[in-house]
């Protein structure tokens, strides 16, 4: 089994063909395609960790949509002054097919 394990957002993702992962937004080409840098390739029993070697490994995705991930409520309080704050966040997300890795 063939799988890598690459660098998208600031996070590390292990990935084989046909895998479907969700990342932070990434822009796409005219192609819709995206090229992630892969940090550790394993082929079997063959791990390969060397960065001259790494730079030629291509892991290549299809952007399937974007979407938003769950809203997080930031709240802020402090006691017997009135101080009140609230605060919403959603991360804006994208959701990739691992096509190849070669």
């Amino acid at each position: 089994m063939v799988y890598a394990v690459v660098r998208a957002g600031g996070r590390q993702e292990k990935v084989s063909v046909g895998t479907i992962v969700t990342l932070d937004r990434i822009k796409a080409d005219a192609n819709g395609k995206i090229e992630l840098p892969a940090l550790l390739l394993v082929d079997g029993d063959k791990v390969t960790t060397d960065a001259a070697a790494l730079a030629k490994v291509k892991v290549t995705a299809e952007v399937l949509n974007d979407l938003r991930g769950p809203k997080i409520i930031i709240q802020k309080y402090k006691n017997k002054t009135g101080y009140k704050k609230r605060q919403g966040f959603r991360a804006e997300l994208t959701r990739v097919q691992v096509k190849e890795i070669k």
